[in-house]
């Protein structure tokens, strides 16, 4: 289903590696207009894709972009917000972040954007995995941080209205506290897994089968993205230690029961 030419939008991504690409896929489909810049040279990807790839941070920023999407990795991101001349901005743009910790870019782009530009917090819950057969159904979180154009934020916002997403509306503190305790989590399991090296065996159970496939999924993100799930989430600490706890507590319970069975085969002796 395609945006009506009204709504059609030159959207500028910032950082086309592999999420900034998936993202770019399904916008080109609704027809609006892409252009994109990173540090690494996709110029002949973006040939392919119908996109126009620029070197150089002003001319993108001078390009008349309506958003401008940052898909920069969550440490980069305050050195790339510094790398940009926002005097060459021609019109009054939305900023987008999509990263998957909410108070780090909030904050930093409260302190670095003038206040005529608007910045929207999001994180598609989902990405090149997880959204290869489509969107439907797939969550996507969003805050507005200081919208002043509400027409051009619901336009963007359609783009995964339009897909079937399911639009959630949560503060940037509300999200890292339920990221913290989720994907974080989530990412902590998948990665200590990986440090034991489990692997499948001849006599997997289903859930056993469940483990392998978080391993396998979870060491396929770059460890980049697991420190900045920690770096910048300060409810992650908190859950890092209640795992730990947990841990601690459960060989404790073990130890305690098997302390009891021998005792009890002692007597019964």
């Amino acid at each position: 289903m395609s945006s009506s030419h009204s709504q059609n939008m030159k959207i500028g991504i910032v950082g086309f590696g592999t999420f900034g690409q998936f993202l770019a896929k399904t916008i080109i489909k609704q027809g609006h207009t892409i252009t994109a810049t990173s540090r690494s040279d996709y110029s002949h990807l973006c040939l392919q894709m119908g996109i126009h790839f620029f070197r150089d941070m002003s001319a993108f920023l001078d390009a008349g972009n309506d958003v401008i999407l940052l898909c920069t990795s969550i440490l980069s991101l305050a050195e790339v917000m510094r790398s940009m001349p926002l005097t060459c901005l021609k019109r009054p743009t939305l900023f987008v972040d999509v990263l998957s910790v909410k108070e780090h870019p909030r904050n930093l782009l409260l302190r670095t954007l003038p206040g005529e530009l608007d910045i929207l917090c999001t994180h598609p819950m989902f990405g090149p995995i997880s959204g290869k057969d489509g969107w439907k159904d797939l969550t996507f979180m969003y805050d507005k941080v200081r919208i002043q154009d509400e027409a051009k934020c619901s336009r963007f916002l359609q783009i995964f209205e339009t897909e079937g997403c399911r639009m959630v509306e949560m503060s940037c503190e509300e999200h890292d506290k339920a990221a913290a305790r989720s994907q974080f989590i989530t990412h902590t399991i998948g990665r200590t897994l990986g440090e034991m090296d489990i692997r499948s065996t001849p006599i997997d159970t289903k859930g056993f089968e469940t483990l392998v496939q978080l391993k396998e999924t979870t060491m396929k993100c770059s460890f980049d993205l697991y420190s900045g799930l920690f770096t910048h989430n300060r409810f992650a600490i908190q859950e890092l230690e209640n795992l730990e706890h947990a841990l601690f507590k459960v060989k404790e319970m073990l130890v305690q029961m098997m302390k009891e069975e021998q005792g009890q085969e002692k007597t019964e002796s």
